[in-house]
């Protein structure tokens, strides 16, 4: 399946995700954090089983990418990302919460282009700046 494809995908399983998320967080009364334990308890158990036939792939990986995803996806985005966003659900609306939080794209590429990974074209500029203003837009006051 195309990369686009499933882009659209994931955009669309997060949105309508964190409507259930937020309505969840607020009927239960429940902190910010009781909710990211529930949903990262979830999605390990379904993870996990999808992860199962590739375990071996572990030993061969070596350390560095372990660390990496693990401080990248575990901490910072797992861990750290989801407390703040689930902080933001809960006080705040869908309408103004979800645009703000992903624009997380921009941040990834951001560290990218000073990492030296990526390059920014005139295209990915642009896009990324209407991307901006659209949730500039969306989010003004």
């Amino acid at each position: 399946m195309k990369a686009e494809y499933l882009a659209i995908m994931t955009a669309a399983l997060w949105g309508i995700g964190s409507f259930f998320e937020k309505k969840g967080l607020l009927l239960g009364h429940l902190a910010p954090g009781v909710g990211a334990v529930i949903r990262t308890s979830v999605a390990f158990v379904i993870l996990f089983l999808f992860a199962l036939p590739h375990v071996g792939d572990i030993t061969k990986a070596g350390y560095k990418p372990i660390l990496l995803i693990a401080i990248g996806g575990g901490l910072l985005a797992g861990a750290l990302g989801i407390i703040s966003f689930y902080a933001a659900l809960k006080v705040g609306s869908l309408g103004r919460v979800l645009p703000i939080a992903f624009t997380s794209p921009f941040f990834g590429v951001l560290v990218a282009v000073i990492m030296g990974t990526e390059t920014i074209t005139m295209r990915v500029a642009l896009g990324m700046l209407l991307t901006i203003s659209g949730i500039v837009v969306l989010t003004w006051k």
